[in-house]
């Protein structure tokens, strides 16, 4: 079955801003959860991927951009390392202060197929410093002053760190798992590797992993992979360090009477009890029922903000013991306050 265009999926122009796109994300994201449809959990878990799915690729830039010039096979194959450049083609855009130099001269007879010449080991340059080594650098996909265990003359140095990033689910960031990544190399191909998300990992967060870059001169061992993790927004859960905050909406009548009602955690819906004359942002704890705990750590807590929801139209008789319960009720809630 073709895979449907991303943007068809959340419901919103090629030309979306970022904005429109999270808008879309949650509101949709809310709409097919599975917790929230009991009575069709399978399709509800397919629709939530594939806007999961459709999110994590149009929410990052780079993969969006990616999209845009090569559809849904930029993620499954060769096409996710963009366009192939040739020794010519580099002559033809050389980079400030080279612009008399030429570039082609460094690639052998298979540069016109694409970087694949300046993968393996180089030989006529003393890669210790100097000229050579900044222009085979970038030619590689290297940045300059950033290696993983620099060159050195009369020694073999160590490839160029690739930088990367990966958007993750939320539940994903609080309690581990595994996530692909594609990452493209310089001889034009690309890689899919598993990356190994340890449970309670933050926004920004980096994970590193060894022997993954870009391969060394010479035979040197390659550098490392350094990936930026960004956590997607939950449609109800959110997040404070090592504790989890979740909106519970409860009618006069429970804030008043009090009630047992149920509210979302991690491992499904439990029983709360809401005590007799609660009120809007009222925090109950339900203890451990956070970010899970790493090694002697302990788990974090989940709180239930409580919010008060009052009908928008109540009919005559209603009206009339409201009415009665104010006047046998009388105060003022912000006497005092200015």
């Amino acid at each position: 079955m073709p895979e449907r265009d991303f943007y068809e999926v959340l419901g919103v122009e090629r030309g979306a801003s970022a904005e429109e796109i999270k808008r879309a994300y949650r509101a949709l994201a809310r709409k097919h959860h599975p917790d929230l449809n009991p009575d069709d959990k399978k399709a509800a878990e397919r629709r939530f991927k594939e806007v999961q799915e459709a999110y994590d690729i149009l929410s990052d830039p780079e993969k969006r951009k990616l999209y845009d010039l090569y559809g849904h096979a930029a993620f499954h194959g060769a096409a996710a390392a963009g366009p192939r450049t040739s020794g010519a083609e580099w002559s033809a855009r050389q980079a400030p202060g080279f612009e008399t130099i030429d570039f082609s001269q460094f690639f052998g007879p298979g540069a016109a197929g694409g970087m694949g010449g300046a993968a393996g080991p180089t030989e006529g340059f003393d890669l210790g410093g100097g000229i050579f080594e900044e222009i085979l650098g970038r030619v590689r996909g290297g940045r300059r002053g950033h290696r993983a265990g620099g060159a050195h003359r009369g020694g073999v140095g160590a490839g160029s760190d690739v930088e990367s990033s990966l958007r993750i689910p939320f539940l994903t960031a609080v309690t581990g798992g595994e996530q692909s990544i594609v990452v493209a190399r310089p001889d034009g191909t690309s890689e899919t590797l598993t990356v190994k998300i340890p449970p309670g990992i933050t926004e920004g967060a980096k994970i590193r992993l060894k022997g993954k870059g870009n391969p060394g001169p010479l035979g040197g061992p390659p550098g490392a992979l350094v990936i930026t993790v960004h956590v997607d927004p939950h449609p109800y859960f959110r997040r404070e360090g090592k504790d989890l905050l979740v909106d519970l909406p409860i009618t006069l009548s429970e804030a008043v009477l009090g009630a047992r009602v149920d509210c979302p955690t991690l491992a499904g819906l439990k029983t709360l009890t809401i005590p007799p004359g609660s009120s809007s942002g009222q925090k109950l704890r339900l203890k451990g029922q956070g970010v899970p705990g790493r090694g002697d750590q302990p788990a974090g807590d989940l709180y239930a903000v409580l919010k008060v929801v009052v009908p928008k139209a109540v009919d005559d008789e209603s009206r009339r013991l409201i009415e009665e319960f104010a006047r046998r009720n009388p105060s003022d809630p912000r006497r005092g306050l200015w």
